[in-house]
């Protein structure tokens, strides 16, 4: 089974950079899909975006779409989220999270399998 382990968070100012990495371990086919989520104290978990290792296709949520890139390297198993001009509402612990079930990439968190612990992103202002 899949394993996924997150790394990179840490605190930045507003309109400052992060890069966070997803090291995969397991089997992994090229249907899977790779998320982030994210989780504010006192919020629900939300969906950032997501990547399928098969062809890249990618999704993102509305908030961070243009200042957030996902991406993945087959070739390390590790998948990416470079996150630029941060803002404070970004501040959360993101979450990294595999979809075994193949199919339209889902934004939904009931959708993800398999989830690694989280990395703490925070921004201030």
């Amino acid at each position: 089974q899949v394993q996924v382990v997150e790394s990179g968070g840490g605190l930045v100012q507003a309109g400052g950079y992060l890069r966070l990495s997803c090291a995969a371990s397991g089997w992994i086919f090229s249907s899977y899909a790779m998320g982030w989520f994210r989780q504010a104290p006192g919020k629900e978990r939300e969906f950032v975006a997501a990547i399928r290792w098969g062809d890249s296709t990618t999704k993102y949520a509305d908030s961070v779409k243009g200042r957030f890139t996902i991406s993945r390297d087959n070739a390390k198993s590790t998948v990416y989220l470079q996150m630029n001009s941060l803002k404070p509402e970004d501040t959360a612990v993101y979450y990294c999270a595999a979809d075994v079930n193949g199919g339209v990439i889902s934004t939904r968190s009931l959708s993800y399998d398999v989830w690694g612990q989280g990395t703490q992103v925070t921004v201030s202002s």
